[in-house]
């Protein structure tokens, strides 16, 4: 991939309002973000118990490049557990977060000239890293009423010779919808690589989220990315895995060695404790984020914002900002999300995401996080409502 990939890679819009939210927050102000799927819990204790006898017992060298074998047979044992799925140790590689094992995936999927098909909108990175193997990103456009979820037949029409991989993502980044299990089926039998985003599940409140390993029965033409940073609370311990095709491990194995060495040790450790005893800490997280998704999706409403499909996983809200603005824009003008979301950063202190950062099917958008405090969500619900009045004043 040459450098002038490197330089037309966009922004992560997200990351510019966090970074101007902090900018707010040195001055003395007091942001609430929504902006940013940072989990507001406490990692469970078990999890950091682990971590303290990880330095204690020394275990703070390198690792075996794949990932110490305890943490990959954890993996092979939640699919076991939670799926029902038979996945080998030797198919699972742990990763520095799942990010790393989407950049090692591409790089080994892509060749220059490829395609890999994705939703409009869809999580704002996948395109970068479909684009820094050298292959094209199909944005498919999804509709709101199907939650932003890839339509197969529309799938099917977009392919092309070139296509390498589908990607998708469920529950998904920026909508928080669940793709039905007959609609992944379909897409596993369209040829292509399915790859499969599943950072979010385990935080699922209505119906179940199937994992792409089910609907296109194993490994064989699938390759899943998932990790501890959302459901366990642990972003900052950087730690993923990816499961993949028996004949893609060497390969990948190799890029691990050479790009990243192996995986964090001390957090490996603690990820064996997080998969084996944190079931009670993931179940009363997601039971408070439910009850957060429920207020903020009514508030939202009442304030006037668009949400025609409720979100029912992950912890996210894809608001439709558009009617609300009507009279300030027309069809040369479109509502600018950025613009909108760095307004009201600067004159409400709520953080948000820009749809157009997702996609350009969700321009006009905002995504709003409920991984903050009910009690945070409520005041930040004041402020707009706030920020609104003076704004239509």
């Amino acid at each position: 991939m040459g450098a002038s990939v490197c330089r037309s890679l966009a922004s992560f819009l997200v990351m510019d309002i966090l970074e101007k939210a902090q900018e707010l927050e040195q001055a003395g102000a007091r942001v609430i973000h929504l902006e940013i799927g940072q989990p507001d819990f406490e990692t469970p204790a078990c999890v950091n118990e682990a971590a303290e006898r990880a330095i204690r017992d020394k275990r703070t060298g390198y690792t075996h490049s794949m990932g110490i074998l305890p943490l990959r047979e954890a993996v092979a044992g939640y699919y076991a557990r939670v799926y029902g799925l038979e996945v080998s140790p030797e198919q699972v590689m742990i990763t520095n977060g799942t990010s790393p094992g989407m950049l090692l995936l591409f790089s080994v999927l892509c060749e220059p000239g490829d395609a890999v098909i994705m939703a409009d909108p869809s999580y704002a990175c996948y395109e970068s890293f479909v684009r820094y193997a050298g292959a094209e990103a199909i944005r498919v456009p999804a509709s709101e009423e199907a939650g932003f979820q890839l339509d197969p037949a529309a799938v099917k029409r977009a392919l092309s010779p070139k296509t390498r991989a589908i990607l998708i993502n469920s529950p998904s980044n920026p909508a928080g919808a669940v793709m039905p299990e007959a609609d992944m089926r379909e897409l596993a039998r369209l040829g292509p690589m399915l790859v499969s985003d599943e950072i979010y599940h385990g935080l699922v409140y209505e119906g179940t989220a199937v994992s792409a390993l089910q609907a296109a029965g194993g490994v064989e033409n699938c390759a899943v990315l998932d990790g501890f940073s959302k459901r366990y609370a642990m972003t900052g311990w950087r730690l993923g895995w990816l499961v993949a095709p028996r004949e893609l491990m060497p390969t990948l194995q190799v890029l691990q060695q050479n790009f990243f060495i192996s995986p964090n040790s001390i957090s490996q450790w603690a990820g064996i404790a997080a998969l084996n005893c944190a079931d009670d800490d993931v179940r009363r997280m997601a039971a408070e984020y439910d009850r957060r998704r429920l207020y903020l999706v009514d508030a939202l409403r009442r304030l006037g914002f668009g949400v025609r499909s409720s979100p029912v996983g992950a912890f996210y809200v894809l608001a439709d900002a558009r009617e609300l603005f009507k009279d300030q824009c027309s069809p040369d003008r479109p509502l600018s999300s950025l613009a909108l979301a760095f307004d009201i950063l600067d004159k409400a202190h709520v953080g948000l995401a820009p749809g157009i950062d997702f996609g350009p099917g969700a321009e006009g958008y905002l995504r709003f996080s409920y991984a903050n405090s009910l009690e945070n969500i409520e005041e930040a619900i004041q402020r707009l409502a706030c920020y609104l009045e003076q704004r239509a004043g």
